[in-house]
């Protein structure tokens, strides 16, 4: 397993490695579009290829779009689009080459619904929904996969900075997260990334061969409104 990300390097490295599972960590700033094929390069001589590919990456920013920095905008639809783009293309080929393969792009509830204040996270998501369904059709004969998945509100640090705004105002943190998840998700309760790990895993899976295309929302109800 190759990851990439700027967190919790060696505690994620530990945690999949405690598994049995070999695994890399590659610092790939995946705005750069030169810095992707350094990423998926390394993929290939480290472990001769990308077999699954689940792009996960995100930032965000909210402003009205009268107030949009283009610098921000930008640097949104890079990380959060182009680089989808840009990964997808260059594994495409050896999952092709080996007749098999899975891409599985984390997308967002707000690829399929709006909200204020979001435009280049939205405009983003919306893009990666597409981008999907046109790799899917571009496979539909072969055996390799294209799906997204939708999360709705999942406890990232994306999320409890929108928290975090909300207790500097003098909510407690309790109600802060109750108060966000009312606004949203009727469940009022987190989407967890052990859920969408579960979901990824049967994509990837072979009861998942003929799932091709799909926008699959774990929201708790947030677009069934």
């Amino acid at each position: 397993m190759l990851l990439n990300g700027f967190g919790e390097v060696d505690a994620a490295l530990a945690q999949v490695r405690a598994r049995g599972v070999r695994a890399e960590h590659h610092p790939a700033d995946l705005s750069s579009p030169e810095q992707i094929g350094e990423l998926m390069a390394f993929a290939e001589r480290t472990f001769g290829g990308v077999d699954i590919l689940v792009n996960n990456a995100g930032i965000q920013y909210v402003a009205p779009v009268q107030e949009f920095p283009t610098e921000r905008w930008d640097a949104i639809i890079a990380i959060n689009l182009s680089s989808v783009f840009h990964t997808t293309r260059l594994a495409l080929p050896g999952m092709l080459a080996r007749g098999w393969g899975r891409i599985v792009n984390i997308a967002s509830t707000h690829g399929l619904v709006a909200s204020a204040g979001k435009s280049a996270y939205v405009a983003a998501k919306h893009g990666v929904l597409g981008l999907t369904k046109s790799v899917a059709l571009e496979t539909a004969r072969t055996p390799v996969t294209c799906n997204a998945i939708c999360p709705g509100w999942v406890l990232t640090p994306l999320v409890q900075k929108q928290i975090d705004a909300r207790t500097a105002e003098g909510v407690s943190p309790e109600q802060a997260e109750h108060d966000l998840l009312a606004e949203k998700q009727p469940s009022l309760a987190f989407v967890t990334p052990e859920q969408l790990g579960g979901l990824t895993l049967f994509l990837c899976s072979e009861a998942a061969d003929q799932v091709r295309g799909a926008a699959w929302n774990m929201d708790g109800g947030w677009v069934a409104q």
